[in-house]
């Protein structure tokens, strides 16, 4: 379990600042949040200034309603001077083995289509075999750990020669990076977005298309032609643990006919 070390008085932020943080993070005005709170707006103003002092309850409370990440809700607790309540446990602690075990199925359920685990961060904690499909070429070093997801797709020497529609895909994963780093307020999010955006192909917006499609897939080059995936993403809604909740699982699935049947080939191959 994480040990939180004791900082200087004076280095600590106030928590009405990082009440106010928050709030304007999530573009509520200190009335909005009062009634979503149900709580006076005198009293968010109080607490915002540091008029008044609040209630562990209420930072939780408060912070329920702005939507903090639970790493984020410990700081809050911090800066009001209270012990924080959520513990962040590694993955590989005897705790977590029903979350590996969980992971490790999901992975391997989903074969023959590719799956992988990331951190709040976009590395990589974990994937199946068929993530071999989509990493072909990589460079070994981009592979080395902590191995960065996003990194893997967009550098140009990791998957991004082999996608096709690169300034569509570069453009639908930097706009959700940079949205989650908004949400967020993680400073590193924001600097792999801006390291990403400088990526030679990578684009920050672009134009829709003809709305042929139903969802933006990836097209990716392989010996075997190309094939088209979208994914999916889960992440564990009732998790109270730091590490667990900001973990995310991304499926990928076949978006055509053509690519399903190559990624089912080989189970038949196995079956011979």
């Amino acid at each position: 379990m994480a040990v939180t070390t004791a900082e200087p008085l004076g280095s600590r932020p106030q928590v009405g600042d990082l009440l106010r943080a928050w709030r304007q993070r999530r573009s509520l005005s200190q009335l909005e949040l009062a009634l979503e709170a149900d709580v006076s707006s005198r009293h968010v103003s109080f607490l915002e200034t540091g008029r008044s002092r609040p209630s562990r309850d209420m930072v939780l409370h408060l912070a329920e309603h702005l939507e903090v990440p639970l790493r984020d809700r410990n700081g809050l607790l911090l800066a009001a001077g209270y012990a924080p309540v959520y513990a962040e446990r590694e993955l590989e602690t005897p705790e977590m083995e029903p979350v590996r075990q969980a992971l490790d199925r999901f992975l391997r359920a989903h074969e023959p289509f590719p799956a992988v685990v990331v951190d709040r961060h976009y590395n990589l904690v974990s994937a199946n075999d068929a993530v071999g499909l989509l990493t072909e070429g990589v460079a070994p070093s981009l592979m080395e750990a902590p191995a960065n997801a996003l990194r893997i797709t967009l550098h140009p020497e990791g998957m991004a020669p082999r996608i096709a529609n690169l300034e569509q895909w570069s453009a639908h994963l930097l706009h959700r990076l940079r949205r989650q780093a908004t949400v967020t307020g993680d400073p590193e999010l924001e600097r792999l977005h801006d390291e990403l955006a400088t990526y030679p192909g990578v684009v920050t917006e672009v134009a829709p298309d003809d709305g042929a499609d139903i969802v933006l897939p990836m097209r990716l080059l392989t010996a075997d032609g190309e094939l088209s995936f979208f994914s999916t993403i889960s992440t564990f809604g009732t998790a109270v643990d730091i590490t667990l909740a900001e973990l995310a699982i991304e499926a990928f699935y076949p978006a055509n006919a053509r690519t399903a049947a190559r990624l089912l080939r080989d189970i038949g191959a196995d079956n011979m």
